[in-house]
């Protein structure tokens, strides 16, 4: 009971950190911050918090890199991080947090529609399970498509109350539905490459077992990579100058956003499993509504609701097939393994001497056993 509480509040807490992240990332983009700067930042301050774990837990452990591993490690930076953060942040200042942390919600049903090629996950349309998933998948790229390409009237207006350094900012986070189609299109991009990212990412972790220090280089390749990057997009270093606001901004998503929220997702996983963490992905878009409506005056559109409902829903029946699946495998494993094992005794039973050297009758066998 206090492991399943403990795990509880971690999640919490995980989705939290996430949440502050989208809000404080809107608010200093919004006031000025270029989306190419935010995402050179990050890594670097990631690189630098989880770097120590990777030096003092692993430095025992740690197996031998080939470069076979280290290319795929810098697969991960370009895919997980450098690609990702930018369709990501570009993708948000176009659009509101409420929209982006709905479109979070897709990365499950992307990740399956690439492993299913790929042979890493099954179809299995004649199963109740594979249904699930099949159809679950088809709500959330259709909810996302309703929350990108539809808004309708506002549901719920501005609140009476504002955050005074959010007026101080003269940005209106409704005013991005100007652009409403590169905003969430971006943001479908950047699940799409997250889970091409997973998809990299547990190849890599099969062979290197190492997490801290395969994310340690993952965050130095996307450095690398993103400040050159930026530098060509933002040449003014004049932009790439930080005030409080900003450096709050660029701390907070390195080192809450990267290492605190992989150890707590890590310890999840570990406690839980896999789809227990996936089922609170859900509450960073609650989460998120919120935060947005209070502090950044955010209007709720009927279209932003609906669709955001839709894909919450299909999150569900995704996991829900993915869970019923991962049973009936378990399931089938043991039975293999008592199989298995029955075959073994009776093999063990039949080649079995008796005092003559003869191997044991039925009968005699089911005397031994009464005997034993």
């Amino acid at each position: 009971m206090g492991n399943d509480l403990l795990a509880f509040v971690v999640m919490v807490i995980v989705q939290l950190g996430f949440a502050g992240m989208i809000i404080i990332t809107k608010l200093v983009m919004d006031g000025g911050m270029n989306p190419f700067v935010q995402s050179a930042y990050k890594p670097i301050f990631a690189t630098i918090s989880i770097a120590p774990f990777a030096f003092f837990l692993e430095r025992k452990t740690r197996p031998k890199m080939t470069r076979s591993i280290l290319f795929q490690i810098f697969l991960c930076s370009i895919f997980g991080i450098t690609s990702n953060q930018y369709a990501y942040f570009i993708g948000l200042t176009n659009s509101t947090p409420t929209v982006a942390s709905a479109i979070d919600n897709l990365i499950p049903a992307f990740t399956f529609l690439i492993a299913v090629p790929l042979g890493v996950e099954k179809m299995g349309l004649r199963s109740i399970a594979g249904q699930a998933k099949f159809w679950g998948t088809i709500i959330c790229v259709g909810g996302a498509m309703l929350l990108s390409l539809y808004h309708g009237k506002v549901v719920i207006g501005q609140l009476g109350f504002h955050w005074k350094y959010a007026e101080n900012t003269g940005e209106d986070v409704n005013s991005a539905h100007s652009n409403f189609l590169l905003g969430p299109f971006l943001l479908i991009v950047s699940s799409l490459t997250y889970a091409i990212w997973l998809i990299i990412q547990g190849r890599v972790s099969e062979r290197y077992a190492a997490p801290y220090t395969c994310i340690t280089l993952m965050c130095l390749m996307a450095s690398v990579e993103s400040v050159i990057i930026g530098i060509c997009v933002v040449p003014k270093f004049s932009e790439w100058a930080l005030n409080p606001i900003r450096v709050i901004s660029v701390v907070y998503n390195g080192v809450v956003c990267t290492s605190f929220a992989f150890f707590l997702s890590s310890w999840c996983i570990e406690k839980k499993g896999p789809l227990y963490v996936a089922m609170f992905n859900p509450l960073l878009l609650v989460i998120s509504v919120f935060l947005s409506w209070t502090l950044l005056r955010e209007k709720l559109y009927l279209g932003v609701v609906v669709g955001s409902v839709i894909v919450v829903v299909g999150l569900y029946g995704f996991l829900w097939g993915k869970k019923m699946e991962t049973s009936t495998e378990e399931i089938e494993i043991e039975v293999t393994e008592e199989k298995n094992q029955s075959s073994i005794s009776v093999d063990l039973e039949l080649q079995l001497p008796n005092s003559n050297g003869h191997p044991l009758e039925s009968k005699q066998i089911s005397e031994t056993k009464a005997k034993l």
